[in-house]
């Protein structure tokens, strides 16, 4: 009866899946700098050498 109690006891369910959740988004970020990031640096960079120097 013990293991029956156990195997439907839920309560670290909602934990579990906010943190697979917060690990996906984690993920999709990382992506998403890992692809944009050199457009990004190209963009300030152009940004950077279109200022007049002192």
């Amino acid at each position: 009866m013990k293991i029956k109690a156990i195997l439907k006891d839920e309560s670290g369910q909602g934990m579990v899946e906010y943190g697979l959740i917060l690990g996906l988004i984690a993920v999709a970020a990382v992506a998403v700098l890992v692809l944009l990031g050199p457009k990004i640096s190209n963009m300030f960079a152009k940004a950077s050498n279109s200022l007049p120097n002192n």
